[in-house]
């Protein structure tokens, strides 16, 4: 999976690579899909949510530039999956998802692995963890209609945040880097398609 999806198609940070070498991503799905861990494909996980395909998270992880002793937070939990790579480079993880259901199975999947520096909560994550920032870099695992405001007050001068932004069909994937206390510079990496993000500060809930 990685020589051939990860660095094969252009993702070359070593500590990266090296994280996605060590975490098993197989625990990470359910296990009636778990012969298709390693394709380069988006798999079903429970609460009806989705696993995003391997190339996608080493992408994000390599674009918010994450290195040791980042504090680093995610929005969109999913699996663990990409919060687990992220533990392997990161000082600190601090992932939110809304769905009790996926964070207590990535708990429990953390704990089993041993990864102990990754903190996960319950919650709207469109409103951040304020208590917990700043933070290196803000990973934003569903798209949205726009930059969260209480994201972009969170993440450090000099910290990056990588975000879907754009309609619920499709979005770009945005890297936000602030260069002051109210300046941000944005950079287009490109199309892609994510899940809606769903919160205060993003799409509202239809279900």
């Amino acid at each position: 999976m990685v020589e051939r999806q990860i660095a094969g198609r252009g993702i070359a940070d070593p500590a990266l690579l090296d994280a996605m070498r060590e975490v098993p991503r197989e625990a990470f799905v359910p296990e009636a899909v778990r012969e298709f861990a390693y394709e380069d494909s988006p798999l079903p996980i429970e609460a009806g949510q989705t696993i995003s395909q391997p190339y996608i998270v080493a992408l994000m992880i390599e674009a918010a530039r994450i290195g040791p002793g980042d504090r680093v937070l995610e929005i969109g939990l999913g699996s663990g999956y990409a919060a687990a790579v992220m533990s392997r480079i990161a000082g600190h993880v601090y992932t939110i998802d809304r769905h009790a259901e996926l964070t207590a199975l990535a708990r429990g999947r953390m704990a089993q692995l041993g990864y102990d520096n990754v903190e996960i909560r319950t919650a709207d994550g469109t409103a951040g963890w304020s208590e917990c920032a700043p933070f290196d870099a803000i990973l934003v695992a569903a798209g949205g209609p726009e930059l969260p405001e209480p994201l972009c007050r969170q993440f450090a001068i000099g910290g990056r945040l990588v975000m879907p932004v754009g309609d619920i069909e499709e979005q770009r994937l945005m890297r936000v880097t602030r260069t002051a206390a109210d300046s941000f510079d944005r950079e287009d990496l490109g199309a892609v398609r994510f899940v809606p993000l769903v919160g205060a500060h993003g799409w509202a809930d239809e279900g």
